[in-house]
């Protein structure tokens, strides 16, 4: 990739402080006039202007009524919720249950046709068993420091995972050979979800195509993993955060990074041959 990912997050803030901004030098208001307006600290308008610190909606009506634009008001909150919702870390998002975290996203599987997703370290959410999710979600609560209710959150997994099974969309699935090795949780729940693959990777609405490890002259090196639906958002996965992109320019190149993964992989009979020697050396 030739951009950071959280590039489309920072555009839109900086879209909304510079409107701000704009709204101040209209008033006539200096920072420090405006600051005492709004009743903070002159350094928070400074913050606020260069997008170094996003605006609550308090602070938007307070600045808009400042410098005589109250019409701005909704606008501006809507903008900045926008821009907020484009990087979203995960500390914040799983304090309230990784059980909650699974269903806040099936609206959008639902709403997408086409979906295609690459993966370098792990089997994509929406084919994994119970068990392997289990184990996965395991250690993110504990990394993260989430609420323990892995069981459920688990289960949440499997039951999203059903909208493989509703008619109108396709899914493209892309993972490095490597993904067949990392054992997540004991053997049994290993071989179960390799197993799983087998089956789900036969379904004429799914894709399922494994980049070898062995591949000589890569076109392209190993991504972060993400989720492109259909043309419009790509949703990537950071250590830290989720990471949503809307910018046109950025989704092309994910598209193309995706075209590129693709053509790499191996499908059908070489795909499954790859998984059962996975299983086998389960041992």
């Amino acid at each position: 990739m030739t951009k950071s990912p959280s590039s489309s997050a920072q555009a839109a803030r900086e879209n909304v402080a510079r409107r701000l901004r704009e709204l101040r030098r209209n008033s006539g208001l200096t920072v420090t006039e405006l600051a005492n307006d709004c009743g903070w600290h002159h350094a928070k308008t400074s913050r606020i202007e260069n997008a170094r610190t996003p605006p609550s909606p308090t602070d938007i009506r307070l600045w808009c009524r400042a410098t005589g634009a109250a019409e701005e008001i909704a606008d501006l909150i809507a903008a900045s919720q926008h821009a907020e919702s484009l990087y979203r870390e995960w500390r914040q998002r799983v304090r309230t249950g990784l059980a909650r975290l699974q269903d806040s996203y099936v609206e959008l599987y639902r709403s997408t046709d086409l979906l295609r997703e690459y993966s370098p370290v792990l089997v994509p959410g929406l084919l994994q068993t119970e068990g392997y999710a289990r184990a996965l979600l395991g250690m993110s609560a504990g990394f993260h420091g989430a609420p323990d209710d892995v069981g459920e959150a688990a289960a949440a997994r499997v039951r999203r995972s059903q909208v493989i099974h509703e008619p109108g969309h396709r899914f493209v699935h892309v993972v490095e050979e490597a993904v067949l090795y990392y054992q997540l949780g004991d053997a049994e729940s290993m071989a179960a979800q390799l197993g799983h693959l087998l089956t789900a990777g036969a379904l004429p609405q799914v894709s399922f195509g494994i980049i070898p490890t062995a591949t000589r002259e890569r076109s392209l090196w190993p991504q972060e993993t993400f989720t492109i639906h259909d043309d419009t958002l790509v949703s990537v996965e950071l250590a830290t955060a989720e990471v949503n992109i809307t910018q046109p320019s950025e989704i092309a190149l994910y598209l193309k990074a995706f075209d590129q993964l693709r053509s790499m992989a191996v499908y059908g009979a070489e795909a499954r041959a790859l998984i059962v020697r996975a299983i086998d050396a389960l041992g």
